[in-house]
């Protein structure tokens, strides 16, 4: 039954994801041109939410487990596992207050409707994962950015998507350069289940009634132990939260 489900409801989502990536273009373009950052972002957490709903078409359940207040007047880096494309719209619209930004590959800043327009225009960061330098150098700039601004960065330190929902070794250069450029910052630690089956079997059929979760840690200051205790202490905490 799930199977003949998948079948009916991937092109009926795949309609209304396609049309939201064209309208929430223009909008990102509007906001972007006639309001600066305030307007752009308006766009974009509108974007989030109509994504996120766009998951219910496909029988999709979301929930978030929050026991812990962020700190306030301070940068974030919430550090987490990285399961499909699909965990990124419900993160960006649960923390449409903090300013996320996401650190992403360069590949994703052309060619895709909204999704390019925003990681080029919004404050996120695109790096070349093939020149080490480069790399560095923006996630330097990044870090200074969230500092100065108190944003929230997002960050996958798997490096890829982990397509059966299993975390895979995590990188410590990138958050290493974000806590050095943004030494009063707090690390957050973030697991996330299931969101894997919505694309388990490929990009078609998309998997249906899945229940997919977000759990968010403790946040940990990020100068208050050494930075190998803090990437060992903050790895430890995202693995022991997927099941």
């Amino acid at each position: 039954m799930k199977t003949i489900l998948s079948y009916l409801l991937t092109p009926l989502y795949y309609l209304f994801f396609g049309l939201g990536l064209l309208f929430f273009h223009l909008v990102q373009w509007l906001g972007h041109n006639l309001a600066g950052y305030t307007g752009h972002k308006w766009a974009v957490d509108r974007m989030n939410r109509y994504f996120m709903s766009c998951l219910y078409l496909l029988g999709t359940r979301i929930s978030f487990k929050h026991a812990h207040a962020f700190p306030k007047g301070a940068p974030l880096i919430l550090v987490s596992n990285h399961q499909s494309m699909y965990d990124i719209s419900p993160l960006a619209w649960f923390l449409r207050r903090n300013h996320p930004k996401f650190v992403s590959k360069k590949e994703l800043g052309k060619g895709i409707p909204s999704i390019s327009y925003n990681l080029s225009h919004g404050g996120s960061v695109l790096i070349d994962r093939k020149d080490a330098r480069q790399s560095l150098t923006a996630l330097a700039k990044f870090g200074k950015f969230i500092k100065k601004n108190n944003y929230a960065a997002v960050i996958f330190p798997e490096g890829t998507r982990s397509i059966d929902g299993k975390p895979k070794k995590f990188s410590p250069s990138g958050l290493k350069m974000l806590v050095k450029y943004a030494p009063g910052a707090y690390v957050v630690p973030v697991s996330i289940n299931n969101c894997w089956k919505i694309t388990q079997y490929g990009k078609f059929p998309l998997g249906v009634g899945a229940h997919v979760t977000f759990e968010i840690h403790k946040a940990i200051k990020a100068d208050s132990m050494s930075f190998e205790d803090l990437f060992a202490l903050t790895e430890k905490t995202v693995k022991e939260g997927v099941v």
